[in-house]
């Protein structure tokens, strides 16, 4: 099985980022056992930049179709680290398994870190 955290470092490689320097690149699994990756887009109008993760998780609504779930997803910065930004929060936990046990990976202090979404976003929005 491959690594999320490695795939994720490669994907970063390919991001489009000009602007800010920073190359994000995103892993996941999903629950159908499938492998999908993203890397951040930048645009000079900052407000339509794609970040890695979401990039990631559309690849995986295309290829999957709305019922997709995540089963684990990893993050990786190669100029920094740091966790999925708030944004990318919000769309993780709307495509988590329930409760929000979807396990999420990020490098922190040279160290490999994994949480379930519901600790990295303990009131996530929803619709009732």
């Amino acid at each position: 099985m491959p690594d999320l955290l490695t795939l994720a470092r490669e994907a970063a490689g390919r991001a489009y980022a000009p602007y800010s320097g920073f190359q994000v690149g995103c892993a996941l699994l999903t629950t159908q056992g499938e492998f999908f990756t993203g890397c951040n887009v930048e645009n000079a109008s900052y407000g339509l930049t794609i970040c890695a993760e979401r990039a990631a998780i559309c690849q995986a609504v295309a290829a999957e179709g709305p019922g997709m779930k995540l089963a684990q997803i990893a993050v990786i910065c190669l100029q920094s680290e740091f966790p999925p930004c708030g944004a990318c929060r919000q769309v993780i936990a709307e495509f988590s398994l329930p409760g929000g046990v979807t396990e999420v990976t990020w490098v922190q202090k040279g160290t490999a870190l994994t949480q379930p979404i519901s600790a990295l976003l303990p009131h996530a929005f929803s619709l009732p």
